[in-house]
């Protein structure tokens, strides 16, 4: 019987889209291309999920690597693109109906620690039964220490917990764990339907 359910957060309770910012702080294609192939896919971006790089050395790291034109926009990414994370039209309600149902809710997410300072303005910390990032534990998903750490931290049993996320590999990591999984497609109506058939 499922009695907890754990949320992935980007592009599960908040749009987390790279180009929103890239967008705003770059004019052409080319310079976005450069950025986002530096920043948000290279290897900085894991370490800060791993909680062992901050924006600072991130930004010093990463501008070494291109044009001096584009240090300010970079610059501009690296401390402000959790604009893009807003939450997903009917987020809030789901997760509110699901706590209504007696559900224990949860976030276990690959994020950094800023997930504290964007996060929050979605729904505070102590609506939720539990919050694990990444960046506290120094581990990511999809590996298998993560979601074991989440239920020996919790005190969850593995069978009684369902994990959403919008990743397939990170979805497979959490059922080797012994959890039930659904990768979400953004279909809050069949992720409703879904439950109730559990």
């Amino acid at each position: 019987m499922i009695k907890n359910i754990i949320f992935d957060m980007g592009n599960v309770l908040l749009d987390y889209n790279p180009e929103v910012s890239l967008r705003l702080f770059f004019d052409n294609e080319e310079d976005r291309k450069i950025i986002r192939k530096e920043l948000f896919e290279g290897p900085e971006w894991i370490q800060g999920d791993l909680g062992w790089m901050d924006n600072g050395t991130r930004y010093e790291t990463i501008k070494k690597r291109i044009p001096e034109h584009l240090h300010p926009g970079l610059k501009d990414c690296v401390y402000q693109w959790q604009i893009c994370m807003r939450p997903l039209p009917g987020a809030r309600n789901f997760v509110f109906s699901m706590k209504e149902k007696g559900f224990n809710i949860y976030v276990l997410s690959n994020a950094s620690d800023t997930f504290y300072e964007y996060f929050p303005k979605f729904l505070p910390l102590d609506f939720f039964d539990g919050v694990m990032i990444s960046a506290d534990v120094h581990l990511i998903k999809p590996d298998i220490r993560i979601y074991k750490t989440f239920l020996e931290q919790f005190h969850r049993k593995p069978e009684e917990c369902l994990f959403i996320d919008d990743r397939k590999n990170n979805v497979e990591g959490a059922e080797a764990a012994g959890m039930r999984g659904i990768i979400f497609n953004n279909d809050f109506q069949r992720l409703s339907e879904i439950l109730h058939d559990l």
